[in-house]
């Protein structure tokens, strides 16, 4: 198949790439396009060359020497089949047929075509030039080739509107496609930049998981060493106290090992000084979940909650912090989204079962809620990854009864 030039694809603009990465392959719409154009010059030249050699001088197109329309013919055919390199080289095509304007009959929808794709596709000071020599050359060639229907002024100047529309519509196809390329373009910083903030937003929230499960490891790690220590400096101790502090170490690993586990390849943040970062205070669990209802219904929420938690002192620390973000992050969303409406909580589970969290509140309808609070959307993004490495399941959005739902399941191992 035939190669192309990049620029003068129809939606690239010139110099937007280096000479070695420009060819591309013909689309069907370039081959529309250029065998329309090649159909269209070559009726011309047919045309034109039968009109020239009329016998009726009143008929006769653009009349003159026998000699010279056997050669206009010729060269009208050759550009015309010149026309399948105009996506190549149209700068090289114009400059070469540039002696064409001053005599040519046949050729003059071939030029117009080519001047056409330099105006398109090539800067516009080189489209400037070429164009203004085939304005320039007109009144010469209206000398050599005079129409014999009308005066020298009315054909000069008409050929001269003619070519002006022509170029006037070629640079309308220009701004047009620029402008498609720009719109283009900012479209792809915008889906480029929406994906930053996402990743960015997963990264902070890696981070936060880490700085919870700081004090955790840290407990356990202590406790390691603590006990660790005591049988190196005590190894003629009784053996119920040798196996007690074994315990308790094989414990204390085995609890380490599983909160390692949950945050694996999660990166703790770095000053700029290049010191680690002051750990947080100990992060809330699902024992605060009331004192946070209790504080959303003081800032005039109204929630309901349903707690069927099986045990609940026994849920692990890390899906208790997890379960606690979610509702946190639900009743944001609805203190955002739907003021003033009824948000309900469920937690249910047990262990073994996993734990269920849900919020639900009803899509707002024919009040204008006023000015929303300001957020940086990306709370969801947080939580699912939050949920995602729990190793649990998260789901959002509108659902069969028009509500809007928040649930997520977190396991919850059996003791």
């Amino acid at each position: 198949m035939t190669s192309v030039v990049v620029p003068d694809h129809p939606w690239l603009l010139p110099g937007a790439l280096t000479p070695a990465a420009r060819v591309i392959r013909r689309t069907p719409r370039d081959w529309l396009v250029d065998t329309a154009a090649f159909l269209l010059s070559l009726s011309w030249v047919l045309m034109s060359f039968g009109d020239s050699v009329s016998p009726d001088p009143e008929f006769a197109l653009n009349a003159g020497p026998s000699w010279l329309n056997e050669v206009d013919l010729v060269a009208g055919v050759g550009l015309t089949a010149a026309l399948w390199l105009r996506r190549r080289w149209p700068v090289g095509l114009a400059l070469a047929s540039l002696p064409l304007a001053l005599f040519s009959v046949t050729s003059a929808v071939a030029l117009v075509i080519i001047l056409c794709t330099v105006v398109v596709h090539r800067p516009l000071p080189v489209a400037g030039a070429l164009a203004a020599f085939h304005l320039l050359s007109v009144p010469i060639y209206t000398m050599i080739r005079p129409d014999p229907a009308l005066p020298f002024l009315a054909s000069a100047i008409l050929t001269v509107v003619l070519i002006g529309a022509l170029l006037a519509w070629a640079l309308f196809v220009r701004a047009r496609r620029q402008l498609v390329l720009s719109l283009r373009d900012r479209a792809d910083r915008a889906e480029a930049e929406q994906q930053l903030r996402v990743a960015q937003a997963r990264q902070l929230e890696r981070t936060r998981i880490a700085r919870e499960m700081h004090d955790v490891l840290a407990h356990r790690i202590s406790l390691l060493s603590l006990h660790a220590g005591a049988l190196e400096f005590r190894p003629d101790a009784p053996a119920d106290e040798v196996a007690r502090a074994a315990g308790v170490i094989r414990a204390s690993a085995h609890a380490a090992l599983q909160d390692l586990r949950e945050v694996i390849g999660v990166l703790r943040a770095e000053t700029g000084d290049g010191e680690t970062a002051t750990p947080e205070r100990p992060q809330p669990t699902l024992a605060d979940v009331p004192a946070l209802v209790a504080e959303s219904r003081a800032a005039g929420m109204r929630v309901g909650v349903e707690d069927l938690v099986v045990e609940p002192g026994t849920v692990p620390a890390a899906v208790a912090r997890s379960a606690y973000r979610i509702v946190q992050e639900g009743l944001t969303n609805a203190r955002k989204h739907a003021p003033g409406a009824l948000v309900s909580v469920g937690l249910a589970g047990g262990p073994g079962e996993g734990l269920a969290v849900e919020i639900r509140n009803p899509w707002p309808v024919g009040e204008d809620p006023g000015a929303p609070i300001p957020g940086a959307g990306t709370g969801l993004v947080g939580v699912a990854e939050r949920v995602s490495l729990a190793g649990g399941r998260l789901e959002h959005g509108r659902d069969a009864r028009g509500d809007f739902r928040l649930a997520a399941w977190l396991p919850w191992p059996a003791a």
